[in-house]
């Protein structure tokens, strides 16, 4: 029920940056996987599949959040 940005915003990296991660230590370790593959074992079901069901527009609040959250990473 956590959108991306939420996740950004208390976490400081979202389903995305997991699936990145995930898929640098598959092929570190010689795993045969792609992005859209990693993708899929993070969010439980296809990205495209799961945005359409669950991802929303963020909110005002929640983008003025997450450039805050930037903005002190780059400071």
């Amino acid at each position: 029920d956590v959108q991306n940005i939420d996740l950004m915003n208390l976490a400081g990296f979202c389903r995305n940056c997991l699936s990145k991660w995930y898929l640098a230590a598959a092929q570190a370790r010689g795993l045969a996987l792609d992005y859209e593959g990693a993708r899929e074992i993070v969010y439980g079901m296809p990205y495209e599949q799961w945005k359409t069901l669950h991802q929303r527009e963020a909110s005002p609040e929640q983008q003025t959040a997450f450039a805050e959250a930037i903005r002190k990473v780059h400071d």
